[in-house]
Formats: C-alpha cells, structure tokens, sequence
C-alpha cells in the first residue's frame, strides 16, 4: 500500500486523490443550530451546561455522547435516551441548509464522474432528514453510525466510505469541520481538507488544506482518472 503522502506533492500544489468523502453535519449541511438546540435542551433536563456539552458532542455518534455523559448508567437506560433523542434530532431541521459552495462543488464532482460519499457520525435517521431539509444530491455511499463499530476519531467509518468507493484510504480526500473527524481521516491514511476547523484541533497542522469555505476548491479531473484538488488564491 501506497504512503497517504505518495499521492500528493508538496501541499501548496495541491491534493491528488480519485474519490472524496464528505462528513455531513458542519461540512455539508448547516445543522449546527439544531443540533445545539436539541442537544442543549436534553442537557438542561439532566442539569448539564449547555457548554460542556456542546464542548463535547460535535463530529461523535450520539450514543458515544450519552455514554459519557450517562456514565454509571444502565444501558437500557441509554439505549432509551438514544431513542428519544435521535427522534428529536430527525424532527428539528428548521434553518437546515447547504453549506456554501457544497451545491456547486457537488454538481461539479457528478459531472466530472468523481465518486464521493457522506461518511456521518449521525443515525440513519438523523443524517437522512438533514439530508432531505438540505436538498443535497444523493451520494453513491452513505456511511451512518450503524454500520461501523466504532465512531470517529476512530478511522473505521473513512475506511468503510473508501472501501465501498472501490479506492483505497491514500486515494481519498476526508473533508471535515470537526475535531473528530479530522483526527477519523488521518488515522485512517487519507488526505484530510479541513473547513472552518477549531482553531487548536489537534493534528490541525497535519492536514492538506485549510479552508473557511469549500467555495475555496477548484476540482480537476485527468484523462487517467486522477482528480487535482487546489485552494483558489
């Protein structure tokens, strides 16, 4: 197997990769709204800050979430507190949309042929409905957290996209906003774009671009199949 590196010259010339994966919420889709409300309401029924939740939640599978939080409890009983909450997060989708330039990149990676997945940490459920509100095209993979054993930032869901993508890891662009899912892609050995990510992320410094927007991208597909990736100056 190639190096993640092998693929790529040196960063300012760009990403070359065959295939992306997108996370959904925060790189795609803006949900952080709805996801702030509902995760800040069930954290008031259990006198929780809003902060440190919300400190805690982004880009991690909801159950991943309430175990924490719901540590020393059984886990029916946080089975059921998943039940509950993941309803409340596929109704509330009011102010759901696109994330700019994710219409026209999208659009441009179809036409070109480009294969790409949504590799979410959300529920089949939850990542569908937000899907929906956002009216994205449909993806040729869609991974949720029911189909991998461990969440990000473990690598198991990027290497389950890239798998069912037909392309190994290193062929692969990880495009993310959070923490998590950062540190997802570059366990799993893709190049990772991050978007208007925490300032201090950890391994921040080890990904090919930094974006504030993914409107920065300028996508170029090769006679051999080889897709060139550059931020725009």
């Amino acid at each position: 197997m190639r190096s993640r590196k092998s693929l790529m010259p040196e960063k300012e010339d760009g990403v070359k990769c065959k295939g992306f994966l997108f996370d959904l919420d925060g790189t795609l889709v803006d949900s952080l709204a709805a996801v702030e409300r509902v995760w800040t309401r069930w954290g008031a029924t259990r006198g929780i800050a809003a902060n440190e939740i919300l400190n805690f939640v982004h880009g991690k599978q909801a159950i991943t979430s309430l175990r924490h939080f719901m540590a020393g409890h059984a886990e029916e009983d946080i089975q059921h507190a998943f039940l509950l909450l993941e309803k409340q997060e596929a109704e509330e989708v009011d102010g759901i949309n696109a994330m700019p330039g994710v219409v026209q990149l999208l659009a441009t990676l179809n036409a070109l042929s480009i294969p790409w997945a949504i590799v979410t940490s959300g529920s089949t459920r939850v990542a569908s409905a937000r899907h929906a509100a956002a009216n994205l095209p449909e993806p040729a993979v869609f991974v949720t957290a029911e189909q991998v054993a461990r969440g990000k930032p473990q690598p198991d869901a990027y290497l389950l996209g890239a798998q069912l993508l037909g392309l190994e890891a290193e062929e692969c662009v990880v495009v993310e906003d959070a923490a998590a899912g950062i540190l997802s892609g570059l366990a799993a050995g893709c190049h990772v774009i991050a978007v208007n990510a925490p300032a201090g992320s950890a391994r921040l410094d080890e990904v090919d671009m930094q974006l504030m927007t993914l409107e920065e991208l300028i996508i170029n597909k090769q006679p051999d199949g080889t897709v060139e990736v550059y931020r725009k100056h």
